[in-house]
């Protein structure tokens, strides 16, 4: 049968299950078969990189950058993407148009030598690769060793049976999303250990104008999803957010009323800002901006300055 929507994506297991879960959607809301649907593999910079952090290769617009491209030049129709990879300034020409239903948007421990952060042995090494996570790890326990860990999930899976590192923390959602939740040895609560913004939320990407993509797109996205993440997203573009930044932030909508809370951290932990807003979920993008000045406020230029 002939391609309906092409579906870009990145190549890793997890990137994989998200175009599968939003081709399924798609599929199940037009009554339409499997085939017309392809999905396209597209390798990017973030994945090739592995020997440094990303804030030292280029940012998150490294895990987007070549998929993007695709879009515009029309080799695919909509690109799928973890929403907490998306920087928040998109090329000229395309939006983020549709979100899926979020999944569990905490974090979860995943131990070796301990089941718990708080059980760790004095000294353990922990593994990420975010600074976010980092900075909140040395918040609960200053005295681990936190060494980076990069790649997809299975790889820091592995890493962890090698020994590289006594423990490291994955996202909830990219686990259950794999059917690897039983890893999992702890969860982490939102108020002590807050997700980033975006994170369990899968975005699609595609061509503004695109009226046939957009039609197909309108009956699988979630508005409260899409609610959330425009508050999330609106936090972390007044605070200028890239991976230097050191953010988290989660927005819950029920009702029609949004409650957002959001942190900014300095890599080390030694200091750290905190705020609170709730309203209408209809200004979500507002009361993310608004979150977003309050922090600043709050934190002053000196912080802000740490992360340069």
């Amino acid at each position: 049968m002939q391609t309906i929507l092409k579906i870009g994506t990145r190549g890793s297991p997890l990137a994989l299950a998200q175009a599968r879960e939003t081709r399924a959607r798609l599929m199940a809301a037009h009554d339409l078969p499997e085939d017309v649907f392809e999905i396209a593999v597209i390798s990017t910079s973030g994945d090739r990189i592995q020997d440094r952090p990303l804030s030292d290769a280029g940012g998150k617009g490294l895990f987007t950058k070549e998929i993007e491209e695709a879009l515009i030049a029309g080799r695919i129709d909509i690109a799928v993407h973890s929403s907490k990879d998306m920087p928040t300034v998109l090329p000229d020409g395309l939006e983020l148009s549709a979100f899926l239903p979020r999944e569990d948007a905490r974090d979860a421990f995943v131990g070796s030598q301990a089941a718990t952060i708080a059980d760790m042995p004095l000294g353990a090494k922990v593994g990420s690769s975010s600074l976010r996570r980092q900075a909140l790890i040395r918040r609960m326990r200053p005295d681990l060793d936190v060494v980076m860990f990069r790649g997809n999930v299975q790889t820091r899976l592995r890493k962890l049976e090698e020994g590289v590192a006594g423990g490291t923390i994955l996202a909830l959602a990219g686990l259950k999303r794999l059917g690897l939740e039983h890893v999992a040895t702890d969860l982490m609560p939102l108020d002590a250990f807050p997700p980033a913004p975006g994170q369990g939320a899968i975005g699609i990407e595609s061509r503004i104008g695109d009226m046939k993509a957009a039609r197909m797109l309108v009956p699988i996205h979630d508005i409260p999803t899409g609610q959330a993440l425009a508050c999330e997203r609106a936090f972390l573009a007044t605070l200028d957010g890239s991976c230097r930044t050191p953010i988290a932030g989660y927005a819950a909508v029920e009702g029609g009323r949004l409650v957002f809370n959001g942190l900014v951290i300095l890599p080390d932990s030694t200091e750290a800002h905190d705020v609170r807003l709730e309203g209408p979920a209809s200004e979500a993008a507002n009361i993310g901006t608004q979150a977003g000045l309050d922090v600043r406020s709050q934190a002053g230029k000196h912080f802000f300055e740490g992360w340069s």
